[in-house]
């Protein structure tokens, strides 16, 4: 079955397969942290998550070594971050203290997409 094309699918196949108008998008955040012990990289990760649960928004991440790696998603089942939520978590990153540097990738399907590699 081809996915590329959405349009000869039913609503139904479409809804079971992410596609159109029910794909689901999010982004990459990579980070570069200032935490020497553990506690810290679970301090920083606790306020990421509640930053993120305010804008109802969660993620997969992990952290350690001075990095912190995080896929951004919707809490929703068929939502999507927004411009806006990418623009408030960079702000967010530029302001806090224990992060010196950070990439955050574009939106893509979180079904179909692969993410970039940053290194």
């Amino acid at each position: 079955m081809k996915l590329d094309k959405v349009d000869n699918k039913s609503r139904r196949l479409r809804k079971k397969l992410y596609l159109g108008e029910f794909a689901v998008y999010g982004f990459q955040l990579q980070s570069q942290l200032t935490c020497d012990a553990e506690q810290e990289y679970d301090e920083f990760t606790d306020e990421l998550m509640a930053l993120l649960e305010s804008r109802e928004l969660c993620c997969v991440c992990g952290a350690s070594n001075g990095v912190c790696d995080a896929i951004i998603m919707p809490e929703t089942r068929y939502g999507s971050p927004s411009e806006e939520d990418r623009q408030v978590l960079n702000d967010w990153l530029k302001g806090h203290a224990k992060v010196t540097e950070f990439q955050l990738g574009e939106l893509l399907d979180l079904t179909y997409g692969e993410f970039a590699d940053f290194s």
